[in-house]
């Protein structure tokens, strides 16, 4: 039997995770979105898209998410995108209310499913999925952290002119302008980044790529989308397949890094139960206190989220 994909959202990074995951045949894929005909039209030309491309898998648009039942992974990007101006953190009370509606939804039909959340505030948002889904940690994903490496190692790959393949970048923390990439621990091809880049020109390049959303949101007046979707497409892939590869993603830290009780951005093994493992770094006293910042950031939005929670329960 086939592997089952929902994504929900169909707007841009919706659709383009569907094309992601099409292409790279991981599944059957349904498409759920409330604008009517979109996900159904979206659906139907990705379908179309098959005896050119090669890929020999079935896509389904809906309104409703009775087509979702007994789904593998659930994508969700569904929620308002940032505008110029606004900062990820903006959008936290009404997409709250988004993310859990749908993860109501998703639960009720697919109980074993792994949710990967790509909705901003991408942190808050995987801690609202937790608490709503009642899912195991492991099965409760954020994607942040491939994007967010993919961006570092895209600019280290422009300013050396050399192949992005040759780049490894970490970068750690939550998904905004606290994030932490690791210049310590990130090489071109073993070749440490500060024997390559002068120090004053590589915080130049970590700080656009903390601020990496902000500019393409100033360029294109709304989120990234074909970045964001490849990243979170690299995730189902590593769980459907049980690659076990070992990528950067916003998890559930139960005392890891010194942290308790939020998602963070940390290297996690994925494979076919969600996150197998969670690596902790040795770090030094300056990225310590970076990271424990970052998810200061993060707790302030969380906390936020928590106090609706709660209003609602007693309501």
């Amino acid at each position: 039997m086939r592997n089952k994909i929902t994504v929900v959202g169909a707007g841009n990074v919706g659709a383009n995770c569907a094309v992601w995951a099409a292409k790279k045949e991981l599944g059957d894929i349904v498409l759920v979105d409330i604008a009517p005909g979109v996900p159904q039209g979206k659906a139907l030309d990705l379908l179309q898209t098959g005896p050119v491309e090669g890929f020999d898998v079935t896509v389904t648009g809906a309104n409703d998410y009775a087509p979702t039942a007994n789904s593998d992974v659930v994508i969700i990007t569904a929620g308002l995108a940032r505008k110029p101006g606004m900062s990820r953190d903006d959008l936290v009370l009404k997409n709250y209310a988004v993310i859990k509606s749908v993860t109501e939804q998703i639960v009720a039909l697919s109980p074993n499913a792994i949710l990967i959340l790509v909705t901003n505030p991408l942190d808050a948002m995987a801690q609202v999925a937790l608490a709503v889904s009642k899912f195991p940690k492991n099965r409760v994903i954020g994607m942040a952290g491939v994007l967010d490496s993919a961006r570092f190692r895209t600019f280290i790959a422009q300013e050396l002119n050399v192949s992005v393949e040759n780049v490894t970048a970490v970068v750690l923390g939550g998904h905004g302008d606290t994030m932490v990439p690791l210049t310590r621990l990130s090489n071109v091809a073993g070749i440490p980044l500060e024997d390559l880049i002068p120090a004053e020109r590589l915080a130049e390049i970590v700080s656009r790529t903390a601020n990496g959303g902000a500019e393409l949101v100033k360029l294109m007046g709304t989120s990234a989308y074909y970045a964001p979707a490849a990243s979170a497409v690299e995730m189902a892939e590593s769980i459907l397949r049980d690659r076990k590869k070992v990528l950067p993603c916003s998890a559930y830290l139960e005392g890891e890094y010194g942290i308790n009780g939020l998602f963070v951005g940390v290297p996690c093994k994925l494979g076919s139960n969600g996150i197998e493992q969670i690596y902790e770094i040795k770090l030094n006293e300056t990225e310590m206190a970076a990271l424990h910042k970052s998810a200061g950031a993060v707790k302030e939005l969380v906390d936020i989220v928590t106090a609706k929670m709660a209003e609602e329960a007693a309501a």
